[in-house]
């Protein structure tokens, strides 16, 4: 399949149709967002779904095999956060706080568009190593941890590390994730399957109910983007697709197939507004978290979403055929 029919695919898929709707409604004045108890437990369900998934995948796995994949989400988790950091200098408007905001969220990994990710390269038969769910929930500390590091060298007032690092380590994404890794991996088969049929074939319904949600989020915030500034939205679209070849270029040299490269890559691309929210309003109380939060979820979420993953697939399998 070409590259335009691969993109033609994923913009008529049902996530994105639903994604679309959620946008649309929004600007209609509708009233279709879901309710926050709906939205948490659905939240809730996808956490401890791939978690599970994750867990029971990772018992046909050598460890030695998860090294390299490992260390070079590590190093991504670093690098990719420290380059948005030293990229938002060209927006003067930004304080240093402002960019180590930028600098969490775009260093930490969104689930959902992982799971779309998951959702799109499952639906071609593309196969992906069974310790994705474990790389996600590897990157997702390093990026925050760095931001609000740069983001707080020279400002006067202390960085709660302590407060931060146990809200992020004992937050909700992090506590769901390592909890589904660690009962998928120990379970039995006949326990596994039992919960399989709700917490892992309900999947693909359950995040189109989600992007809805986000959808509806992104029209509602649509106002923003005049207050955010032409240079900040060409940052929320062009940096991920520098991040998210980084990541596909880093799965390849750490020997993962054309699924597992891209996954990485949309890992690298993605941007959180789940779990550096919270731990940048207690590291960097002084930043303007909103507009950090409105470039994850308004700007670059929708781009990966609707460009971004077929794109890192392609890179991914050019990178396959020329090395």
């Amino acid at each position: 399949m070409s590259g335009q029919s691969l993109l033609a695919s994923n913009l008529l898929s049902v996530p994105v149709l639903v994604f679309v709707l959620g946008v649309l409604a929004a600007l209609a004045r509708s009233d279709l967002r879901l309710p926050d108890p709906v939205y948490q437990a659905i939240s809730i369900f996808l956490l401890f779904g791939i978690g599970l998934k994750g867990g029971h995948s990772l018992k046909e796995i050598a460890f030695s095999d998860f090294i390299s994949p490992a260390l070079a989400v590590l190093i991504l988790g670093t690098l990719i956060p420290a380059s948005a950091f030293f990229a938002l200098r060209l927006i003067k408007n930004l304080s240093r706080a402002d960019r180590g905001a930028f600098a969490a969220h775009y260093g930490s990994t969104s689930l959902v568009t992982f799971t779309a990710g998951l959702v799109y390269l499952e639906s071609r038969a593309i196969e992906v190593e069974p310790f994705a769910t474990a790389l996600l929930t590897l990157m997702e500390l390093p990026g925050i941890v760095v931001g609000i590091y740069l983001g707080s060298r020279g400002i006067k007032a202390s960085v709660k590390w302590r407060e931060t690092l146990i809200e992020t380590l004992t937050g909700k994404t992090i506590t769901l994730l390592v909890g589904g890794l660690f009962i998928g991996y120990f379970a039995s088969e006949v326990g596994y399957q039992k919960a399989s049929p709700f917490f892992i074939d309900l999947q693909s319904g359950v995040l189109a109910l989600f992007l809805l949600h986000l959808g509806f989020i992104a029209g509602s915030q649509l106002h923003q983007m005049k207050s955010a500034g032409v240079r900040l939205a060409i940052f929320s679209i062009f940096f991920p697709i520098f991040a998210g070849t980084l990541g596909v270029i880093a799965g390849n040299f750490a020997g993962l197939s054309i699924g597992g490269a891209t996954i990485l890559g949309i890992l690298a691309a993605s941007a959180s507004y789940i779990a550096a929210p919270a731990a940048v309003s207690l590291g960097l109380p002084s930043a303007k978290g909103s507009l950090a939060l409105f470039a994850s979820i308004g700007i670059t979420f929708p781009f990966n979403l609707l460009v971004g993953i077929p794109l890192y697939l392609e890179i991914a399998k050019l990178l396959a055929e020329v090395m």
